[in-house]
């Protein structure tokens, strides 16, 4: 039997670093990721709205900027342990490990956190894992397989998500093999 395949790019900008990389990487640096979203279905939809369709290309786009673009867009991604580069965004009215531990303690719970109240105003996503092309792969497909069942009321699944880092590196996550 066939699948039906529909993927959705977007495009962000944003800061990270990898604090324990051996070389440039651990440098506080930015890139243009684009991150490309591969649905499936076993057939279209025969009807409603998404008549012919896997899922609307709309409503993925929707859940990508939700759940991607506005958190991450222009921001900083960190991993919660950070604390080198964490400490400079800390609110000056607060001890550090004050303002961290309810942080690293989301993260532990709900695998990334959004930072509002940072010093400078900085934009700051937190997440469990070095921030790679590859971890970030795997934490945008865990955030967003949920969005992608329900918006296609559980017809379509998606099955991989890809980062381009730089137009010539990218990282993909697929669906896990037992999760089909």
């Amino acid at each position: 039997m066939s699948d039906f395949t529909v993927m959705r790019r977007i495009g962000i900008d944003a800061g990270h670093r990898l604090a324990d990389h051996g070389s440039k990487c651990r440098h506080l640096h930015g890139h243009r990721y684009e991150v490309e979203a591969v649905c499936r279905a076993r057939e279209v939809t025969d009807a409603g709205e998404q008549s012919g369709m896997v899922i609307d290309f709309g409503f993925l786009k929707e859940e990508m900027m939700r759940l991607i673009d506005a958190p991450c867009d222009h921001g900083l991604i960190l991993s919660v342990d950070d604390a080198a580069m964490l400490r400079l965004f800390a609110p000056a009215d607060q001890p550090f490990d004050a303002w961290h531990a309810p942080l690293t303690e989301d993260v532990a719970r709900h695998g990334y956190r959004e930072v509002a109240g940072a010093a400078l105003g900085q934009k700051l996503y937190l997440v469990a894992a070095p921030p790679t092309a590859e971890c970030l792969a795997r934490h945008w497909f865990n955030r967003l397989a949920p969005a992608v069942a329900a918006r296609s009321d559980g017809r379509a699944r998606l099955t991989s998500v890809r980062v381009w880092e730089t137009p010539n590196c990218f990282a993909v996550y697929e669906q896990p093999a037992d999760a089909s």
